[in-house]
């Protein structure tokens, strides 16, 4: 019995070989690369850290870099909670948040501070 996701009917990697994202070695590297334009990048990734999948590439992140966070978050429950929140707060940062301080550039530190003061009120 196959089991087809909802969100998986959309994937980038639907249209091409989805082997090549179960490559090995460096060349995962290269099959994530294909996950940067994907519509349903967040659910894919979401789904592998949930069932723990150990193969392939998923989500933009191989293996290793999975386990690696898997092994950085152990309290999390769900990772598609967790993802789809940051993504809507990413999206939409004033819903649910006050908005950031504007910070006034400083009048004797040099542009690259001011710079830095720039970034620090857009991110």
């Amino acid at each position: 019995m196959v089991v087809v996701l909802a969100w998986s009917e959309r994937a980038a990697c639907g249209q091409g070989d989805a082997d090549a994202l179960f490559a090995e070695g460096t060349r995962q590297h290269d099959a994530a690369t294909l996950c940067t334009r994907c519509p349903v990048r967040t659910e894919c990734l979401a789904h592998a850290l949930d069932q723990r999948i150990e193969f392939g590439v998923w989500g933009g992140m191989t293996e290793r870099e999975r386990r690696a966070l898997l092994r950085r978050r152990p309290d999390v429950a769900s990772w598609r909670r967790l993802l789809e929140t940051a993504r809507a707060e990413h999206t939409h940062p004033a819903r649910g948040r006050a908005p950031l301080p504007r910070r006034e550039a400083c009048p004797q530190a040099g542009p690259a501070h001011q710079d830095m003061g720039r970034t620090a009120t857009s991110v």
